[in-house]
């Protein structure tokens, strides 16, 4: 039995799976991180690597079927969440732990009030009066930006901008201890994103909020995130500080990540993308999941899959080989 001390919030070799038409697809494999008491995580990466997946899995909303957890423990103050009664799991979504979900327009109810579904939340986890459920939401709107007088108005009234406010100040309703955020500002314009992030670090302060932040933004990440973990194929392959990924990047995923971004210094005018397309994960790679991308890839990588290998400090790095990348400052 397991008597060591648990971190906070700890996932530990989490493995998800999806089946599709009688075929299995792998889309979290092994993953593992921890997070402190008042700190924002990063999970990046492409399209498809499993970072919605995790934060689904640790609300346990993965729809069942076809997805299913297949393996791992998730601790959130020393509860295991994965088997806890449903009836308590019930007490802890949207209560302790909130998600912002990716699309604001999906996120609401097009036939309800936004006031009427931020009070619902409230009602549904503190002991109060329907009428002190509707000044809380009044209040939270008024938090977010919005003017309390838009309570009774519905979503189809809001722009983007505006709802995935709703959606912000429905997630912060109760005071949750760790905020899961699915890309909260991908269908926004850079103005409005620039406003709602803004808008989410203060909130987060004046909470003390904890954060899982899902993006594949790298400038969201340099702005909002303490930790960063980059995700690859269902896989964790660099873990670190925001300094460690950025200054010391130590994987060449991670490197092609920023090289695909455009630098308003310097004379380059053509950005480098990674090449070929992520794996399919029916049918992932014996060795490393990168490999068949990888400019540094040998022999030896398409027959071993690395275990993250520790570099200094909380810096880790799912690669075989050691000083591949150039440590270039950013």
């Amino acid at each position: 039995m397991d008597h060591q001390p648990r971190k906070w919030m700890e996932v530990k070799d989490l493995a998800v799976e999806y089946t599709v038409e009688g075929d299995r697809v792998h889309a979290v494999n092994q993953v593992s991180f921890s997070l402190d008491r008042g700190q924002t995580l990063g999970l990046v990466g492409e399209t498809g690597a499993g970072k919605t997946t995790i934060a689904k899995s640790i609300l346990r909303i993965l729809p069942d079927p076809p997805a299913r957890i297949c393996g791992g423990e998730i601790y959130f103050e020393g509860e295991e969440l994965l088997t806890l009664p449903e009836k308590k799991m019930r007490t802890i979504r949207g209560n302790k732990i909130s998600m912002i979900f990716q699309d604001p327009m999906t996120a609401l109810n097009p036939v309800y009030t936004v006031g009427s579904q931020i009070a619902e939340v409230v009602a549904l986890h503190q002991k109060v009066t329907g009428r002190e459920a509707q000044m809380e939401a009044v209040r939270m709107l008024e938090k977010v930006g919005i003017d309390g007088e838009r309570f009774g108005e519905y979503p189809h009234q809001f722009s983007g901008g505006m709802k995935q406010r709703v959606v912000i100040a429905m997630a912060l309703a109760c005071g949750p201890k760790l905020l899961l955020a699915d890309e909260p500002t991908t269908a926004l314009d850079v103005t409005i994103q620039a406003q709602v992030l803004d808008m989410m670090n203060q909130l987060k302060e004046e909470f003390g909020t904890s954060m899982i932040l899902i993006t594949h933004d790298l400038g969201i990440v340099a702005e909002m995130c303490d930790q960063v973990a980059v995700v690859y194929a269902g896989q964790i392959v660099e873990m670190g500080t925001a300094e460690d990924i950025f200054d010391r990047t130590a994987h060449p995923y991670t490197e092609g990540l920023f090289n695909s971004l455009p630098r308003v210094e310097g004379s380059k005018k053509r950005l480098t993308p990674i090449g070929g397309m992520p794996p399919n994960p029916m049918e992932l790679p014996k060795g490393c999941a990168f490999s068949p991308r990888c400019p540094y890839a040998a022999k030896k990588c398409a027959e071993q899959c690395p275990g993250l290998r520790h570099l200094e400090g909380g810096h880790y790095s799912r690669c075989i080989k050691e000083n591949v990348v150039r440590r270039e400052k950013r």
